[in-house]
């Protein structure tokens, strides 16, 4: 099927903005998405930035004028029929966060000297999570500040391209049970954890939510990652709490700042509360503890 592909130019904090909302707020989210400085452009030129958003689908034009209000209209071109998202993923370069470095395996190179470093390998495909998201990102940089002892169960609920699961599972060295509601995504985590050589340690499941019985089974969890979005991490606060054992985590993710009190409230009801947080003005990260069982 042929991939449509929308084109900004301008400043680059707009199109930063807007290539954050594109792949986190928009639903459908875009496949992939491209900022770059243009080749021919000055050093001094602020407006030179361009920003290549590909979707496999038509999106709801209202939604995504809705999302890219900063960046003004797009030119948009039917692309042929290759795989375009690859394409633009393989331009992505290395991201260094926390203890963990992840990279393609065209950037292996790059990464031959950090021997101090947890090293992932996440190639361009189509599931969300590579690494280069501020959420995804994010999760990795506050998972570095508290490692400390390993917990025993961990769960990553929409686990995308298995980013978080993988990390876990070589931070510390224990099984992980990651799902998600995309089947295509599961495929391609199954793919990146054979390729991370976590086959032994983290299983991937196509699930919506907690209802599937083998999420069930291996609950309460010590640890649940949740690197989703603001609304459906409030419809699961009440599940979240049943699934984790007393003083149990759960690091959240995909919540935007101005949505941060209504997700805290939202666990604080459930018995949870906010022990750390890592900053960022659009993306925060949060980390809250289980102290009670909600009513």
């Amino acid at each position: 099927m042929p991939t449509i592909k929308f084109t900004w130019t301008g400043a680059r904090a707009p199109l930063e903005r807007t290539a954050e909302l594109l792949t986190e707020s928009l639903f459908p989210p875009s496949n992939a998405v491209s900022l770059m400085k243009s080749d021919d452009a000055l050093p001094d030129d602020a407006q030179s930035w361009r920003l290549d958003a590909y979707f496999e689908e038509a999106p709801d034009m209202e939604a995504l004028r809705a999302a890219a209000a900063d960046a003004g209209e797009p030119s948009i071109e039917e692309l042929a029929d290759i795989d375009w998202v690859a394409h633009a993923l393989e331009g992505l370069g290395v991201v260094d966060a926390g203890r963990f470095v992840l990279y393609g395996s065209h950037d292996e190179d790059k990464v031959a000297g950090a021997a101090d470093k947890i090293a992932i390998r996440i190639d361009a495909n189509q599931a969300f999570g590579t690494g280069h998201h501020p959420t995804t990102a994010g999760c990795l940089e506050l998972l570095s500040r508290f490692a400390g002892a390993a917990p025993e169960t961990v769960f990553d609920l929409g686990c995308g391209s298995a980013v978080l699961a993988i990390a876990a599972a070589k931070l510390w060295e224990v099984e992980v049970l990651a799902s998600d509601v995309d089947v295509r995504s599961v495929e391609i985590a199954n793919e990146n954890i054979a390729l991370n050589g976590a086959d032994d340690l983290v299983n991937a499941i196509v699930a919506d939510g907690f209802a599937d019985p083998r999420i069930k089974v291996r609950a309460p969890y010590d640890f649940i990652f949740a690197n989703i979005l603001a609304g459906p991490l409030v419809e699961f606060a009440p599940a979240m709490a049943d699934h984790l054992k007393p003083a149990g985590r759960v690091m959240l993710a995909g919540l935007m700042a101005d949505q941060e009190a209504g997700v805290v409230e939202a666990y604080r009801k459930c018995g949870f509360k906010l022990i750390n947080r890592l900053d960022h003005k659009t993306w925060p990260v949060l980390l809250l503890v289980k102290l009670h069982a909600h009513a």
